[in-house]
C-alpha cells in the first residue's frame, strides 16, 4: 500500500468563511479576534452600560463571525438537519446544570432568610461568643449563613444586627461588618449554590463535592486572612453606625411588635368571645376556670414568634453539603455496588438540594405554623432576581463554545503554553482583569472559564487539579472590588461609609480574601 493511501485523513476544520481571518490568517489572526472581543466585551458593559447578558452574546457573535464561523454554524438552520448550532448547545450545556442548583439553593435560602434562621443564628452566636468577641460571631455567622444566600440578600438581612453590635459597643461599625462580609463574599465566591463556582463546575465538567471540598479547604485559610485585616482596620478607621439605619431597625421592630400584639389581641378577642357562647347554652361545661385555661394557653403559643433553634438551621444548611461529599468520595473509596448508587443518588446536587428544602418547608414553615400558600409565595418571589443571573451565565456558555469550536480557544491554549506560566497562575490573572475591567464577579467567572477550559484539555487533569483551577478564578473574581461593582456601593451605602473610606476597608477586604484563596489554591495544586 502506497504511504498516501495509509495516511490517515486530516481532520475536518469548521469551514471559516471569512471574517478578520481573511486578513489575519492562523493564529495571529485567532488572537487578534480573541482580543478585540474581551475589549468589546469591556466596553459594552463599562461604558455603553449595556446589560451583561446581551453584551455577552453579542460579544459571541461578533467573535464567531470575525473568526470566520458560517451563520450555519452559530444558528443552525431553519429547517431540521444534522447541524448543531453553538450558540444553543453552548446556553444549553451550561444551563441544564446549573439552573436546577441555583433555583433550589435560592429557594432554601429564601426560606431560612424569612423564618428568622439568620436572625437566630447571628443572635444565638453573639450571646455565646459575648460582647469582646463579637466581630468573630458576625464573621461566622456571615461564613454560615452565606451558604444559601446571595451575598446582597446576607447584607440586607443580617445588617441590623451589625447596627446592634456596633452602637452597644460604641466601637467603629467596620469592626462588626467587615468580617461579616468577609464571611458573605467567601461563600458567594468559593462554595456551591452560588452562581459562579456552579458554573465553573459545569464549564470545566467537574463534581460540584470536589467544588465544595476545595471551597472549604482554599476558603477558609482566605477568611480568616481576610478577618485579620478586617481586625486591624476596625481599629484604625472610625465609621459611626449611620442614624438612618438605626432609625429604620427600630421602626421595623416596633411594627413587627405591634403586629404580634395585634394578633394576640385578636386570638384573647376569640378565645373570650368563644367562652362567652358556652355560659349561655345550657350543659355547656362553662365551669370557673374553663376560660382562663384558654386565655393563658392561646398567646404565647404561636410558633412562628419562637426563635429558630440553631440546631436546625446548621442540620437545614449541613445536610446538602454533607452528601455531596459523600457521593463524591463513594466514587473513590467503594466499588461499584447497591450502598455505592444509593450514597451517588442523595449526594446529586439536585437531589440533595430538594431534600434540604423539603427539610426546611417542615422544619421552618409548616411547623412554624406556615400555610402552604406562604411557602409558595416566599418560593416564586425569591427566583425573581435569578433570571438575570442565569442568562449571565448561558450567554458565558455560549462565549466559552464558540472559541472552542472557531479554533480561538486553541490558539491561545498554544500562546499560553509558550508563555510558561501555570494555567492555575493564567487563570487568576486573567479573572482578576476581567473583574477589576467590568466589575462583576459572575461575568470575569464564566468568561475565564471560556477561556481556561481549552487550555486543560487533554492534560489529563484530576478532579480535584480543576477544582483548584476553579479556585483561583473564584478569587481572582473577587479582587478589588472598586467603583464598577455594585456590591462597593451596597456596602458603602449600607454601612453608611465614605467613598474613600470604603476603598480602604472593602476593596482591600476584597483584596487579601483574593490574594490568600489563590495563594491556597496554587499552593495545593504543587501536590494534586
Amino acid at each position: 500500500m502506497s504511504p498516501l493511501l495509509a495516511a490517515a485523513p486530516a481532520p475536518e476544520t469548521p469551514p471559516h468563511t471569512g471574517g478578520l481571518l481573511l486578513l489575519l490568517d492562523g493564529t495571529a489572526g485567532l488572537l487578534t479576534v480573541a482580543a478585540l472581543g474581551i475589549v468589546l466585551l469591556l466596553v459594552l458593559i463599562i461604558k455603553v452600560r449595556l446589560q451583561p447578558f446581551v453584551a455577552l452574546l453579542a460579544v459571541s457573535i461578533a467573535v464567531g463571525l470575525s473568526a470566520g464561523l458560517s451563520v450555519t454554524e452559530l444558528f443552525g438552520t431553519v429547517q431540521r438537519s444534522t447541524s448543531v448550532s453553538m450558540i444553543e448547545s453552548g446556553m444549553g450545556g451550561i444551563l441544564g446544570h446549573v439552573a436546577i442548583i441555583i433555583g433550589l439553593g435560592t429557594m432554601l435560602g429564601a426560606i431560612l432568610e424569612v423564618s428568622g434562621g439568620a436572625e437566630a443564628l447571628s443572635t444565638r452566636l453573639l450571646n455565646l461568643f459575648g460582647e469582646k468577641r463579637a466581630p468573630l460571631a458576625m464573621g461566622l455567622t456571615g461564613l454560615i449563613f452565606g451558604v444559601p444566600v446571595f451575598f446582597d440578600v446576607g447584607i440586607f438581612v443580617l445588617a441590623p444586627i451589625v447596627y446592634a453590635a456596633a452602637k452597644r459597643s460604641g466601637k467603629s461599625i467596620l469592626l462588626y461588618c467587615m468580617p461579616l462580609l468577609a464571611g458573605l463574599s467567601m461563600t458567594h465566591a468559593f462554595l456551591p449554590p452560588h452562581p459562579g463556582p456552579v458554573a465553573a463546575a459545569g464549564l470545566f465538567k467537574v463534581d460540584l463535592g470536589w467544588v465544595i471540598l476545595m471551597g472549604i479547604v482554599v476558603g477558609i485559610p482566605a477568611v480568616l486572612a481576610a478577618w485579620a485585616y478586617a481586625a486591624w482596620i476596625g481599629k484604625r478607621l472610625f465609621v459611626p453606625v449611620p442614624q438612618d439605619m438605626l432609625e429604620a431597625a427600630d421602626e421595623a421592630k416596633a411594627a413587627v411588635a405591634e403586629e404580634r400584639a395585634a394578633r394576640r389581641a385578636a386570638a384573647r378577642s376569640t378565645t373570650a368571645t368563644g367562652a362567652g357562647a358556652g355560659v349561655k347554652g345550657p350543659g355547656s361545661g362553662s365551669g370557673p376556670d374553663s376560660a382562663p385555661v384558654a386565655l393563658a394557653d392561646t398567646p404565647d403559643e404561636d410558633p412562628a414568634e419562637q426563635p429558630v433553634p440553631l440546631s436546625t438551621v446548621f442540620l437545614i444548611i449541613g445536610t446538602p453539603l454533607l452528601l455531596i461529599l459523600a457521593a463524591t468520595f463513594s466514587s473513590i473509596a467503594l466499588d461499584p455496588s447497591t450502598l455505592r448508587s444509593v450514597i451517588e443518588f442523595f449526594g446529586h446536587p439536585f437531589v440533595a438540594l430538594t431534600i434540604a428544602l423539603l427539610m426546611a418547608y417542615y422544619l421552618l414553615g409548616i411547623r412554624r405554623g406556615w400555610s402552604r400558600k406562604s411557602l409558595e409565595t416566599v418560593s416564586t418571589s425569591s427566583l425573581k432576581p435569578v433570571g438575570n443571573i442565569l442568562l449571565v451565565v448561558g450567554a458565558g456558555g455560549v462565549f466559552g463554545a464558540v472559541l472552542k469550536g472557531s479554533g480561538i480557544a486553541d490558539a491561545l491554549a498554544d500562546t499560553f503554553n509558550d508563555v510558561g506560566l501555570p494555567v492555575i497562575v493564567l487563570a487568576w490573572l486573567i479573572s482578576v482583569v476581567l473583574r477589576v475591567a467590568q466589575g462583576s464577579a459572575t461575568v470575569a467567572i464564566v468568561t475565564t472559564a471560556g477561556i481556561v477550559v481549552p487550555l486543560v484539555e487533554g492534560q489529563d487533569l484530576s478532579q480535584a487539579h480543576l477544582a483548584l483551577i476553579i479556585m483561583a478564578i473564584s478569587a481572582g473574581s473577587i479582587f478589588a472590588s472598586h467603583v464598577n461593582d455594585g456590591g462597593f456601593w451596597i456596602v458603602a451605602k449600607y454601612f453608611g461609609i465614605s467613598e474613600r473610606d470604603t476603598l480602604k476597608s472593602w476593596t482591600v477586604l476584597e483584596t487579601v480574601l483574593s490574594v490568600a484563596g489563590f495563594a491556597m489554591a496554587a499552593s495545593l495544586s504543587v501536590f494534586i
